[in-house]
């Protein structure tokens, strides 16, 4: 009963950490003002969109309108705090060990995850809403009204979607919390490869919420000097992630591409969003070029990233175990660093689109930002190649 209980509470801790993450990000983002009670639908959603799962919207109105679109992105702030909840728990006992059983470790993460399943399931029954909308013309409004065709968008959320996005979220949270541990017990087959894998790992995972960490520090300066503190606040709390990642693989040199166009948009800076905005829904490429032509500034993404990743080549190098050659570390940190930016692409990926049409008047929008892997991850894997190498210098001086 007791290995359920811990399961049970890892999975409960992680929901509620990230339900109180979304809630006072939804909260200053003004969503406790929308109508008919829809805050805790919003906020069961939220929190599903922060595991992968896509939000449907879906309307209609009688015979002569209808309204479908869809939502796929990941507030990365919320991710992040049921990430590091779950990981933390779920590799606090394993601590106390110098190896586990490798049929004690599969079950122990099985019972965490199936915890984790019921409680999305539950968490999916509240995340459905439907709002009657304005079309802004009186006559219309009324004859809408009149005829039972008042325009409904409404969003939901799939049995199924939930239980696999659930489920692949899980699983790579415990992956990746394995990974990235430094004192976490494993099966006495994995431990060969723990010297190869945990200190660059851990190395790029300290990076990463570094990053957060200079994100936090600027928006939270932001707040106070650009007078529009409840909005970069809810930024904060739903994307920050989103946004600092972003930031360190454009320094990277990586590149996205997409759009943003008509009515529908997420906050992001303006810099961002003057690269993003189009009229024809055309995508257009968002890289360090094009973002230093509105913003002669942001080429100080690259001397951020390589002095942020030459750091992480020497915590990577200092935390590995002796007599390793110097191409050893260059490799592990290569690898680390691909998956990274791999990662960071997939869950930096923005698809929202809605239509609303009523008797032939109406109004669309959209965002769509995708990642070039293709050219990134590779790119990624030389930074990190060349940051091991620079890293081991101290260390093979000694």
């Amino acid at each position: 009963m007791k290995a359920w209980a811990d399961a049970f509470l890892t999975a409960l801790a992680a929901l509620l950490a990230m339900t109180g993450t979304a809630a006072l990000g939804l909260w200053a983002a003004h969503a406790g003002d929308l109508p008919e009670g829809a805050f805790p639908a919003v906020l069961a959603a939220t929190v599903l969109a922060a595991v992968g799962v896509p939000v449907d919207l879906t309307g209609s109105a009688a015979f002569i309108a209808s309204a479908s679109g869809g939502i796929t992105v990941l507030p990365l702030s919320v991710s992040l705090a049921g990430a590091l909840t779950a990981g933390a728990l779920f590799l606090r006992p394993l601590r106390l060990h110098a190896v586990v059983p490798a049929a004690g470790l599969a079950w122990r993460a099985a019972r965490t995850v199936l915890c984790w399943l019921v409680l999305l399931q539950l968490l999916r029954l509240p995340a459905r809403h439907s709002f009657t909308l304005s079309t802004g013309d009186n006559l219309l409004d009324s004859l809408g009204a009149a005829f039972g065709a008042a325009p409904v968008v409404g969003f939901r959320v799939g049995a199924l979607p939930t239980a696999g996005y659930g489920l692949l979220w899980i699983a790579v949270v415990l992956v990746l919390a394995l990974a990235v541990s430094r004192r976490a017990a494993l099966p006495s087959r994995l431990v060969r490869y723990q010297a190869a894998v945990r200190p660059a790992s851990h190395a790029v995972l300290v990076l990463l919420l570094v990053y957060c960490g200079l994100g936090l520090v600027a928006g939270l300066v932001s707040t106070v000097t650009d007078g529009h503190g409840r909005d970069t606040l809810a930024v904060l709390l739903l994307g920050l992630p989103n946004l600092a990642w972003l930031a360190l693989g454009l320094g990277l040199g990586g590149s996205w591409y997409g759009h943003v166009d008509g009515a529908l948009g997420l906050p992001m800076p303006q810099a961002l969003a003057a690269v993003l905005r189009t009229s024809d829904s055309r995508d257009v490429t968002l890289d360090l070029t094009t973002l230093t032509q509105q913003d002669g500034r942001a080429w100080l993404l690259t001397v951020l990233a390589a002095i942020a990743l030459v750091l992480t080549g020497v915590a990577a190098a200092r935390r590995s175990p002796a007599g390793l050659r110097r191409w050893q570390y260059a490799a592990h940190l290569a690898l680390a660093f691909a998956v990274a930016v791999l990662l960071i692409g997939l869950l930096t990926r923005i698809t929202a689109s809605y239509g609303l049409s009523l008797l032939g008047l109406g109004g669309t929008g959209g965002i769509s930002l995708q990642p070039e892997l293709l050219t990134s991850v590779p790119l990624a894997a030389v930074w990190g190649a060349l940051a091991g190498l620079l890293g081991a210098l101290p260390i093979r001086r000694k």
